[in-house]
């Protein structure tokens, strides 16, 4: 079974995304910051992780170098409020697949992860 990692300070969007995925037979953890979702990407070795930009307790990039030298392979797709041409350069430098931007469009955002963890 897939494993979906979704990193968000926000506790609405978190549980918002995890209930969604898990309604689609996708076992799905949440993280509230950056600390969390490395101990859960340690333990639970998702396959694919949602990972918020901004951050409180750590900067999502930070948070993106730390998962890559845990296991390169595990897909991230980073998700911001803003625009930063910046931020999008510095996490496909570091491995980021893409980017989606909030508020999340559930359509998009299930399409894409569906696509990455090759759920049919």
């Amino acid at each position: 079974m897939s494993k979906l990692l979704i990193v968000d300070d926000e506790i609405d969007v978190r549980e918002f995304a995890k209930n969604f995925f898990t309604r689609r037979k996708i076992e799905t953890f949440v993280a509230a910051g950056g600390k969390e979702a490395i101990e859960i990407v340690k333990t639970q070795k998702p396959s694919l992780v949602l990972l918020d930009v901004r951050m409180e307790d750590m900067n999502g990039l930070d948070v993106l170098s730390e998962i890559k030298k845990i296991d390169k392979n595990i897909k991230v797709i980073m998700v911001s409020g803003v625009e930063e041409k910046d931020a999008i350069d510095k996490a496909r430098h570091l491995g980021a697949l893409t980017f989606i931007h909030k508020p999340l469009v559930l359509d998009e955002l299930e399409q894409i992860v569906l696509k990455e963890l090759s759920v049919n």
